[in-house]
């Protein structure tokens, strides 16, 4: 399973920007999708989550601004994030938990290739 990222860009504090996250390959489904960001000289942190059944969860510092959805019939998940700070900067990078639909099943982690996020003051 391949994840295809975009959405990344430069922005003024206080703007908005939306990631997005493709999925592809064949005969898989996916459960969990997140949002993992790394900033430099900064360990990578988890952002936030959705799980196959739409429940969500964020880290302290995006409640309320950023909000991940996914859309399942396009193997898609998103990041709306608003209100964005400098210290939102960072490399935003996407994952997917999957399986296959064939046997023996197959299970994976993927990750995306990463997405420029920088946000000026």
């Amino acid at each position: 399973v391949q994840l295809q990222a975009s959405g990344g860009g430069l922005v003024q504090a206080g703007g908005s920007l939306r990631l997005s996250c493709a999925a592809s390959g064949s005969s898989f489904r996916i459960n969990g999708m997140e949002w993992h960001r790394q900033a430099p000289g900064k360990q990578r942190e988890l952002v936030a989550s959705i799980s196959s059944g739409g429940n969500t969860n964020y880290v302290d510092s995006v409640k309320g601004r950023f909000t991940i959805s996914r859309d399942n019939a396009k193997n898609t998940v998103y990041l709306q994030m608003n209100n964005l700070k400098p210290e939102d900067t960072a490399v935003y990078y996407c994952t997917a938990d999957w399986y296959s639909t064939y046997q023996p099943i197959e299970v994976g982690r993927s990750w995306g290739q990463g997405t420029q996020v920088t946000v000026s003051s």
